[in-house]
């Protein structure tokens, strides 16, 4: 009997104790709300105005500065190496060095062009002045090469194109001045 009692009186104490009640909020109040403003139009308004493609307004200055060449009214397809090289020298992708030799400076390149092409340019280039360098030093044998390599690339440079990449004897790089 004692037992039950003793039950009973466990089970009468427990039904007195509650646990608090807790309330989660896990948005914002609607004051909250309209304090801190909603902005989706405007940004899918943003979104749309940055993904739309068109043209951008270019002067044939800033075309010129980023490298691109305004189309020529004479017919350009006819161009020999020589034109070509003119073309990359002004671009500053490949450059007359100081040894007479054309060397890739692409990484100072003024606009896009195909590297690839501009190699076998130079390499093919660079075989015809070595080539050159050793019939002329068989014409005149009494001549050292080196002198000879030297007189021939005194007298190209000043037919290099105006604004063509050239390398000083520092070995400095820049723009020829005309």
């Amino acid at each position: 009997m004692k037992r039950r009692l003793l039950t009973l009186f466990a089970l009468g104490l427990g039904a007195c104790i509650n646990a608090p009640e807790i309330v989660m909020v896990d948005r914002a109040t609607a004051l909250e709300q309209q304090a801190s403003g909603s902005f989706d139009g405007v940004q899918k308004e943003l979104d749309l105005g940055a993904v739309q493609p068109r043209p951008l307004p270019l002067t044939p200055n800033q075309l010129e500065a980023l490298g691109m060449m305004p189309a020529a009214i004479v017919d350009q397809t006819e161009q020999t190496e020589a034109d070509r090289i003119d073309a990359l020298l002004r671009q500053h992708c490949l450059g007359e060095g100081k040894e007479g030799l054309l060397v890739d400076t692409h990484d100072d390149c003024i606009g896009a062009t195909d590297r690839e092409a501009a190699l076998v340019l130079i390499d093919r280039t660079n075989r015809a002045r070595v080539q050159l360098w050793h019939w002329m030093h068989e014409v005149r044998p009494a001549q050292p090469l080196e002198a000879l390599r030297r007189a021939w690339h005194e007298a190209h440079v000043r037919g290099v194109v105006c604004g063509g990449f050239l390398q000083d004897s520092d070995g400095r790089w820049g723009p020829k001045k005309c």
